[in-house]
């Protein structure tokens, strides 16, 4: 089955975490709490956890994410978790990585597998997908 949605950020929260050793790179790592908000056939919200090594200025760099997503895919409500993850030389989107996380489905959504995928318009409007079959 296939779900398509579009997302709002409507939480970006830094949180300091202080490394045990701190080892300074060329890229300085990050990590945010985010909160999203979901319409069209995925409805809800989720919590993020984002962390990235990347560089405001050129937009170079890789972020690693870890959602908790409470709503509904195509009518069917519950909770999973999915997890994603990319690469950007300024310019483009290239190693992209999308999966739901096996065994995290609740309700209607237990059992869920599957990836899915994220993309952005020009026009700042963020698309998810979600490629999935309920257990």
């Amino acid at each position: 089955m296939k779900a398509t949605g579009t997302f709002s950020v409507t939480s970006f929260v830094p949180t300091e975490v202080v490394p045990d050793p701190t080892i300074s790179t060329a890229l300085p790592v990050g990590v945010a709490i985010i909160t999203k908000e979901f319409g069209g056939e995925i409805t809800g919200r989720s919590s993020t956890l984002f962390t990235a090594a990347f560089d405001q200025n050129t937009g170079v760099g890789t972020y690693v994410a870890m959602e908790s997503f409470e709503g509904t895919l195509n009518g069917a409500e519950g909770t999973f978790n999915f997890s994603h993850l990319a690469t950007t030389t300024g310019s483009d989107r290239t190693d992209e990585f999308f999966t739901i996380v096996p065994s995290s489905g609740t309700g209607a959504l237990t059992g869920i597998t599957g990836t899915g995928g994220l993309r952005a318009d020009t026009d700042g409007t963020h698309h998810i997908w979600f490629d999935y079959e309920l257990g």
